[in-house]
């Protein structure tokens, strides 16, 4: 891989053109989430379970930034994902809610306020929609195409809200098409003005469990196991990639590619005795066998992938050890429409990342069952006082600092007391 360095003037040129031009040279924008993926799984990353060519080649002809951080679940990523903001900063809102005050505030109310078309796709899990089917809508998406979250299958025979209704169609389809073929229908009903999507994958997350029957299984007889999530999120990204190619869009459309948390710990495998069988899920991980960490604040529940891909303006082959959080989605997504970005976020963008420039954020945060953390890229200091120094190529050890610090972690220690988000507040 070649250094973040090396990147010349052309590059810098390109960039400032495609990042702060005229409006009609802003980048189409795609986020894609992929659900319950962590950095153990991808092979461009050191994964070797699961096969991502695919994911890889984005990988290799982009950018791979490797510190990249998550809430440890899903509902806390999507929070901090929408609003920019930590949730502890946003009350903490329950499990499947989003504040009502926040709905005009959102990252697609701002990309909308910018002239962009706006769609998100996939995974909602911010209402239970048969309650509420226009939130989408309120919090700024023009158009949605998303499974009804806890309230049908996601993969076979999903059960679709799609604008506000019921998509019937979609029940003897797979969910996964249904969701990638939706966003390129909505990419193509409006080439004139640039668009803003948010493709929140339902893979890799397992079945949904909690229904009154269980949900179909796939065409082997039972539910797809995680091998077989992960071999179908890189196909789909596979499938968009070739659609933007053939449509020519690749070079004005930014494609980033994230995750909510880390890999799960178990996948349900199939019902039986009236209940779900869910086996726990081993990785291979640069030769090392890990199970998926979701749910726990090291880094095997909160270190997620950040591959960005854009054609002529990042140059392949990069790795950038700049800190990203989740809340920094939303500065960078407004610096690329040329919008104003809102006073009092928690985000900073990470727009310098792409042409080798520092970024300005010191520290990533992550919060999870009445615990926090602020980090750098070596050292961790927890809510309860723990500081500890981070394993990068183990994703689950951390070293315990104690006794007399070296004067670089006492450095480093002072350093992250001082940026500590909900001191500052």
């Amino acid at each position: 891989m070649k250094t973040v360095c090396r990147l010349g003037g052309v590059l810098l040129a390109s960039l400032a053109m495609a990042a702060y031009g005229e409006a009609a040279e802003r980048p189409n924008i795609i986020v894609v989430m992929a659900d319950d993926v962590g950095y153990d799984a991808i092979g461009a990353y050191g994964g070797e379970s699961y096969p991502t060519p695919h994911l890889d080649a984005l990988a290799k002809s982009g950018l791979m930034g490797m510190h990249c951080y998550s809430m440890p679940v899903c509902h806390s990523t999507r929070i901090t994902f929408m609003t920019g903001k930590y949730p502890a900063n946003v009350n903490n809102p329950k499990w499947g809610s989003f504040p009502r005050t926040l709905e005009k505030q959102t990252i697609a109310s701002m990309m909308q306020h910018a002239g962009y078309r706006t769609v998100v796709t996939g995974k909602w899990q911010l209402a239970l929609l048969k309650d509420d089917p226009l939130q989408p809508h309120r919090m700024g998406f023009d158009e949605y195409c998303v499974f009804g979250w806890h309230e049908g299958p996601r993969y076979h025979s999903p059960m679709v809200y799609q604008n506000g209704d019921v998509n019937r169609n979609a029940s003897g389809q797979f969910g996964p098409d249904v969701y990638r073929q939706y966003l390129e229908k909505f990419i193509l009903a409006d080439r004139d003005k640039p668009f803003f999507a948010f493709y929140s994958m339902a893979l890799c997350h397992d079945v949904t469990d909690d229904l009154a029957k269980p949900v179909p299984y796939s065409p082997s007889g039972e539910y797809l196991t995680y091998h077989e999530m992960a071999v179908e999120m890189d196909r789909q990204i596979g499938l968009l990639v070739k659609f933007l190619d053939q449509h020519h869009l690749r070079k004005n459309t930014l494609l980033i590619f994230t995750t909510d948390n880390g890999t799960a710990a178990r996948s349900c495998s199939h019902f039986e005795d009236g209940k779900y069988v869910k086996p726990p899920v081993y990785s291979m991980f640069r030769g090392k066998r890990i199970q998926g960490g979701k749910g726990k604040l090291d880094d095997s529940g909160t270190r997620v992938p950040l591959i960005i891909n854009w054609p002529g303006v990042v140059e392949a082959g990069i790795q950038s050890d700049a800190l990203v959080d989740m809340s920094d989605f939303y500065a960078t997504c407004a610096e690329l429409a040329n919008h104003e970005t809102p006073g009092g976020l928690d985000s900073h963008s990470f727009v310098p990342m792409l042409s080798g420039r520092p970024v300005s954020r010191t520290w990533a945060y992550a919060e999870g069952r009445g615990q926090h953390w602020v980090r750098d890229q070596r050292y961790k200091l927890y809510s309860n006082g723990r500081f500890v120094e981070v394993d990068n190529t183990a994703l689950n050890h951390e070293s315990l600092l104690k006794g007399t610090l070296s004067k670089q972690a006492q450095q480093a220690l002072l350093k992250l007391q001082s940026a500590h988000p909900l001191q500052t507040r």
